[in-house]
């Protein structure tokens, strides 16, 4: 049995950031409220946190940084994940000496990869990593899934504890707990499906919607990893609406236009991401109202 990182909600933090880079001010104050609020660990520099336009020196920096405010006090998972496999390693190397309590590899986009590529890529992440290692497969987004039979060859490596499953497939899910049993860890990695995916054995979340309702996320989680599948049920679909609308536009838009209007950072993306357009805006604010958020 794989000890997981962490059981329940890790928010996929976005990143601060402004014309001048990344502010640093408000990151910090937002590692401190996630963390007062509950949640059980945080993502740094993955999707959420716009990975794919942060510079090599801000991608390193924001994880040196996460770390050393953190103190502990949640495990700090790294994005480290890259088509570059070579890169990957080198910021895999730099997360782990930083002191990252995990990494966050994603699946190879844009190249993408066989599935014995799969293999091979991340094992070498896998080797090189003195921290447990999460698999991230979101298809949608590299154009590349990583097949339920090679979840269970990767699962044989002592260091890849987890899978981030954001394919939106259960059926896979369910297959890669079946054939894995407890050599992975299941994490969703859509907010729509936590009750779903933790109810076949999922150890939890890697969370957007964690951004905005860190305390209801954690307590969704917490329901369930408690066994108390119809509350859990209740807050899934009770929140549903709200998760919608934080994916009426490709992430992270809608919850930077989210936190901004939160107070918590400049609605500021680096393009070719850009400000959420007028009419979905004013649904997921609606949506945060109602789920009594103050904005």
């Amino acid at each position: 049995m794989k000890t997981p990182i962490f059981e329940g909600i890790a928010t996929a933090l976005i990143t601060p950031v402004t014309e001048s880079g990344i502010d640093y001010e408000a990151f910090g104050k937002l590692i401190d409220w996630q963390i007062d609020e509950g949640v059980n660990a945080l993502v740094i520099c993955g999707t959420t946190g716009e990975s794919s336009t942060l510079t090599d020196g801000e991608h390193r920096e924001a994880i040196a940084y996460a770390v050393e405010r953190a103190a502990h006090r949640v495990p700090i998972i790294a994005g480290t994940g890259s088509n570059d496999t070579a890169y990957a390693l080198s910021l895999t190397d730099f997360s782990c000496k930083a002191g990252a309590d995990g990494v966050l590899v994603v699946t190879p986009y844009y190249n993408k990869a066989t599935q014995n590529g799969l293999v091979q890529m991340f094992t070498k992440i896998a080797d090189v990593s003195s921290v447990p290692v999460i698999l991230y497969n979101v298809p949608s987004r590299t154009g590349v899934n990583i097949a339920p039979a090679t979840v269970k060859e990767l699962s044989k490596h002592p260091n890849i504890s987890g899978i981030k499953e954001a394919s939106g497939n259960i059926s896979a899910v369910a297959e890669i707990a079946a054939l894995c049993g407890d050599d992975i860890n299941i994490y969703s990695g859509n907010d729509d499906q936590i009750v779903p995916i933790m109810s076949l054995g999922g150890k939890g979340c890697i969370s957007v919607l964690s951004n905005v309702l860190p305390k209801k996320a954690s307590e969704m989680c917490a329901k369930m990893l408690k066994g108390d599948y119809k509350g859990a049920a209740e807050m899934q679909l009770e929140y549903l609406p709200l998760i919608n609308a934080l994916f009426s536009e490709v992430n992270p838009i809608p919850v930077k236009a989210a936190m901004a209007a939160m107070g918590w950072c400049e609605d500021y993306l680096r393009l070719p991401l850009t400000p959420m357009e007028p009419a979905h805006r004013e649904v997921l604010f609606a949506e945060m109202r109602k789920a009594g958020i103050n904005i």
